[in-house]
Formats: structure tokens, sequence, C-alpha cells
């Protein structure tokens, strides 16, 4: 059974979304506009960055991300004629493959990324509506308490 939304909580999700599509829109501007990347672009990056060794298997990859198998094969592709990204094939999977790294993609994204937190505190703060804030602040609140009490239960669990 599907729960109906009240009209108070409908508002708060219409508010929600119209205000991160604003944002949204507003950051991938500035983003490229500032490193020729997209939002897909240093997403990728960032999560290559973070993962050891500076590479993901594909299929991790996708899970990280909202694409579809074709749509990673497609970023991917085009990252890697920009030079951000190299693709190889996984050394205990031959069927597999890998998204890498490249020098060139680490120093695009440090180049980009104090431009980007610039972006995301100034539009946060001077293009939002205090009603706005209030309501992904809730959201990014929850989501944070969700975050920490998951990663808690699984550091809490005895390892076999």
């Amino acid at each position: 059974m599907i729960e109906s939304l009240d009209d108070a909580r409908l508002a708060a999700w219409r508010a929600y979304i119209e205000a991160s599509q604003r944002l949204y829109t507003r950051l991938e501007d500035d983003l490229r506009a500032d490193s020729a990347l997209s939002f897909a672009d240093y997403h990728v990056l960032v999560l290559l960055s973070e993962a050891p060794g500076q590479r993901l298997r594909m299929g991790e990859l996708a899970s990280r991300l909202v694409f579809s198998p074709s749509r990673l094969t497609y970023q991917i592709t085009t990252m890697q004629r920009r030079g951000l990204v190299a693709r190889e094939s996984c050394p205990d999977d031959r069927r597999g493959s890998e998204a890498v790294l490249t020098a060139a993609g680490l120093l695009t994204l440090r180049e980009a990324a104090p431009h980007h937190l610039r972006s995301v505190r100034a539009h946060f703060m001077d293009d939002l509506d205090d009603a706005e804030v209030a309501c992904l602040t809730r959201i990014f609140e929850r989501l944070g308490r969700r975050l920490r009490a998951d990663r808690d239960a699984s550091t809490a669990r005895p390892h076999s």
C-alpha cells in the first residue's frame, strides 16, 4: 500500500525538487564555465580519486552513479578521449574492465574542486530563499543521520 502525501508534504517535496533543480542548473553552468567539466565528469573523477589505487571496476562505478551501463560506457569513453580517465582490463577478471584516473584527470579535478565549492556556497546562500534552504537543510540532515547510522551499523557487525 502506498501512503498518500498530505498537501503540506507534497508542497515541501515540490519546493525541494524545484530548488534542487535550480541549484543543479546553476552549479552545472558554473562548473562547465570554470573547468569544462559536467557534473557527471566531476562525480566520476571524485569517485576515482577516492578509490584505492584511483581505479574502480565499471560495475562498482555504475553502482555508485545513477547511470545505465550504456550511459556509463559513453561517459567513460568521452572522458577517455579527453585524457581524464583510462580504461583497463581487470587483472582478476579478464571479462571486466576498470576506469582508472589519469594524472590529467586528477589535475583537472584539483583545479575544478575549489571553484565548485565556492559555487556551491554562493548559489546555496544567494539563489535560494529561506524556505528552500530550510527544506534542503532538513533533507541533508536526515540523509546524514541515515548515512551515519548505516556506517555505524556496518562497523558494529562482527566480521566473519
